[in-house]
């Protein structure tokens, strides 16, 4: 059963059955909207929606979850691209309307990450023009409304049905549109964090906070070390075109300031200038400031933005949770009574490439093992670090250095998934669009990247020409070589937690005695095991003590679930590195 949620007349919303619609099931006020949803839950409806962002989180406000919804605006996001469906758009067929809002990645979207667009998208919504709309009465305005939710819905079933692949991509679409009530629940539940531990971390590595427009003790130490050291009393080390400046004039020919790069030099003001940017970078990223804004109620609460990379990778808008740096994770601690489990698949995407191209013989290389380690026992490197090498180097298509040298080892073990990434290489050299195993479609190149190519086809085209258009060629060979298994990887990431979401439901109903989270997880989390954090490969479920074990449990069978669901009975594992523990730092003791 679906049910399409719009607003209806008088600012009333209107849940639809699709198969009745001129039949309402419900016209209620936006105040009894989350009762309206809690009485029909039970019958597992999907709710179908413009925008889950939009629905959901008034919904947990209210303590009420939801089980499945259809976003349609993150699957028109990749119905719209995916090669699975060229033949059904072909000649005009089903066209996207104008009022859908642009996906997280799409490239003609400005910015649907920022404030401001989640603003345009809610009074999108919630507000309605009925002389736009083509009607004289409020009443035909809404109708109207409605109408293109239902229409916008049959278009999207139709793109499916006609598709290359509509099992596939059907699993997809379920699996994005999970991921954004995921995504909504993380941010409701909130990461939990302990203020005084971070503030502990901070004064360790930075000293006392400072007062406003001051820099840490330890950071006006190391600055004036630099400045000694360069002979230069008042540069500037924030400044890029400052430093840049002082360190050529102090005889250090660099091109830039990157840790990398500095190294390569033998001068007293380097060490000092690598400390010294480690701890901006902390005081910028994860400083007293981002503290104060970020950390409320005990709570880490990032806006996650699922799909928000052309992989399907997630991103984030503010906050920068999916770069949080070793000495602070420290300060993410559970609740009283509560503990952390956490997970992440490891080598997941040559896993996922295994998978993909039937590639037994690199499948067999991670079974029951680390799959690096599988290599050397392979004989096809001769230590784990060449294996890590060879690994980045078959993803992004390396061919010098010491990725480069051993990739070739890879194509002779495995043949079937190095000969997979290839084409997917070839096909992005030739402009072409690469797919995910579940449908998700890479963007074609710039016009400005086939400017390069036409023009070095041109009858007076010269020899930088052609250095130029085969440079971007390979470069953007090697965004498709990577997209194809970077972007299944995403999608074995978002069945893993929609599985492993299910499950936690389950473990939440015999949860009898637990103590209540310390921290504003909001009436749907406050006593049941939910998850809290997602890194592309790796999650933190918060959970009471009590069901520590099974929740655990649950992770490694959703995983199991997972690359079933992707590969059948292909025989490849997802095997995690998984602990219970106090504090999300003590995972990676």
């Amino acid at each position: 059963m679906q049910i399409v949620v719009g607003m209806g007349e008088r600012g009333l919303v209107r849940l639809v059955d699709p198969e009745l619609p001129d039949e309402p099931v419900r016209e209620i006020a936006l105040d009894a909207f989350a009762d309206a949803v809690r009485d029909l839950e039970p019958s597992r409806p999907r709710w179908v929606w413009v925008d889950t962002r939009a629905w959901y989180p008034r919904l947990l406000a209210a303590g009420v979850r939801v089980d499945r919804c259809h976003d349609l605006r993150l699957c028109g996001a990749i119905l719209d691209h995916s090669t699975a469906t060229a033949s059904a758009r072909g000649a005009g067929g089903h066209p996207r309307p104008g009022w859908l809002p642009a996906g997280p990645a799409e490239t003609d979207a400005a910015s649907q990450a920022d404030t401001g667009a989640r603003v345009a998208v809610h009074s999108t919504l919630f507000d309605f023009d009925a002389e736009e709309a083509g009607e004289s009465t409020v009443t035909g305005a809404a109708a109207t409304l409605t109408d293109r939710l239902l229409q916008e819905l049959r278009r999207q079933e139709a793109l499916v049905a006609e598709s290359s692949a509509p099992g596939a991509l059907r699993l997809l679409l379920a699996a994005e549109s999970a991921g954004a009530l995921i995504g909504a629940e993380m941010h409701a539940a909130g990461l939990p964090w302990d203020r005084a531990v971070h503030e502990r971390v901070l004064e360790v590595e930075l000293g006392a906070r400072p007062a406003p427009g001051w820099k840490p003790s330890r950071m006006e130490e190391l600055a004036g070390r630099v400045r000694r050291e360069l002979g230069v009393a008042s540069v500037n080390l924030d400044s890029q075109a400052e430093l840049l400046r002082a360190l050529r004039l102090s005889g250090i020919q660099v091109d830039s300031t990157a840790r990398w790069e500095l190294r390569e030099h033998d001068h007293a003001a380097i060490e000092p200038l690598i400390a010294y940017k480690k701890l901006a970078r902390l005081m910028s990223a994860n400083g007293w400031a981002w503290l104060d804004e970020w950390v409320v109620d005990g709570r880490f609460r990032p806006e996650y933005v699922p799909g928000g990379t052309a992989t399907g990778r997630w991103a984030t808008s503010g906050g920068g949770a999916l770069q949080l740096p070793k000495n602070v994770r420290a300060a993410v601690v559970a609740d009283p009574g509560w503990t952390l489990v956490v997970a992440d698949a490891a080598q997941l995407e040559p896993r996922v490439l295994a998978g993909m191209a039937r590639d037994e013989a690199m499948a067999a290389a991670g079974r029951g093992r680390d799959f690096y380690l599988g290599l050397v026992d392979a004989g096809v490197v001769a230590t784990r670090d060449e294996a890590k090498y060879a690994i980045l180097g078959a993803m992004y298509g390396a061919t010098t250095g010491e990725s480069g040298r051993l990739v070739p080892r890879l194509a002779s073990a495995f043949p079937r998934g190095m000969a997979l990434v290839d084409r997917a290489a070839a096909e992005g050299e030739r402009g072409g669009s690469v797919t995910t195993l579940l449908g998700r479609s890479s963007p074609f190149p710039s016009a400005q990247w086939r400017a390069v190519q036409a023009r070095a086809s041109e009858p007076d085209a010269t020899a930088a020409d052609e250095r130029r258009a085969r440079s971007s060629a390979r470069d953007w060979g090697r965004f498709t070589r990577n997209f194809v298994v970077q972007g299944s990887a995403a999608e074995w990431s978002l069945c893993w937690m929609a599985g492993l979401r299910m499950r936690l439901d389950v473990i939440a109903s015999t949860v009898s005695s637990a103590t209540p989270a310390a921290g504003a997880s909001g009436p749907v989390f406050d006593r049941a095991p939910h998850l809290v954090y997602f890194l592309h490969d790796e999650i933190i479920v918060h959970t009471p003590r009590e069901v520590a074990d099974e929740v655990a449990a649950a992770v490694e069978t959703a995983a199991q679930a997972a690359g079933t669901l992707l590969f059948g009975d292909f025989p490849v594992e997802f095997p995690l590195d998984l602990a219970i523990v106090e504090s999300y730092a003590m995972a990676d003791a």
